[in-house]
């Protein structure tokens, strides 16, 4: 029996319901425990990122890993970290390494090359680092699926590193509250920015922008009416 115990002590909390509502994909789907990614090799990273996240999600201590690592999971091979060197970028984290304290297969999942992308410094660490952090605050009181990504759609995108990494002009993120069912939807320059309320936008907009169905799982009249609302979360 102490045995049986100890090794489920060891197993990582597995996280299934990342799973639900995966947009549709341009790119190779790649499924963590935490996340899943659409990866685009013609531009080096996701078109996005989706996973859950809650209030016991968010009682994880595990420090952030230091060293980013490749995705093996990515059959073409994801960026490397020296894409980024000297660049002006920052290694942006499409999920963010705060919200993925879990355990130690979070954090190492967090720091993949594939859940990065070329952000602005004043941007990732300004309105978009108080976006995610509201976000989590929202997830201490409710349930949420989050997707997240650069827009990608443009033919001539700036390119950085070895690798061609394509830089997003723009990035989106789409909150969902399951329990209070509405949709929050931000599209914002990657620069940087004072606020973001000019920046709220509906999931409808970012699906004509990206060509990606989201949360197309849902019965048609809500998803309709859910995506066509613009809310804030403040």
């Amino acid at each position: 029996m102490k045995k049986l115990l100890l090794v489920l002590l060891l197993v990582p909390v597995v996280s299934f319901g990342q799973l639900k509502f995966l947009p549709s994909s341009n790119g190779e789907v790649v499924e963590h425990t935490y996340y899943s990614l659409s990866y685009l090799e013609e531009h080096e990273q996701a078109e996005w990122v989706h996973y859950k996240l809650n209030s016991s999600m968010l009682k994880g201590e595990i420090p952030r890993k230091k060293n980013y690592t490749l995705d093996r999971k990515v059959s073409t091979g994801s960026a490397k970290t020296s894409d980024y060197t000297n660049s002006g970028f920052d290694r942006g984290h499409l999920v963010p390494a705060a919200d993925m304290k879990m355990d130690f297969t979070s954090v190492k999942e967090a720091a993949y090359m594939s859940n990065i992308s070329p952000q602005k410094p004043k941007f990732n660490q300004g309105v978009w680092k108080k976006l995610e952090e509201n976000a989590r605050d929202l997830a201490k009181k409710t349930e949420l699926y989050i997707t997240t990504g650069g827009v990608l759609s443009s033919a001539d995108l700036k390119k950085i590193g070895k690798n061609n990494l394509s830089v997003p002009d723009q990035f989106y993120k789409i909150i969902y509250d399951t329990k209070n069912q509405k949709m929050f939807a931000y599209l914002m320059p990657n620069k940087k920015i004072d606020s973001r309320e000019k920046y709220v936008v509906t999931v409808d907009s970012i699906e004509t922008l990206t060509g990606i169905d989201f949360y197309h799982q849902l019965d048609d009249e809500l998803e309709n009416k859910l995506e066509s609302i613009k809310n804030n979360l403040l």
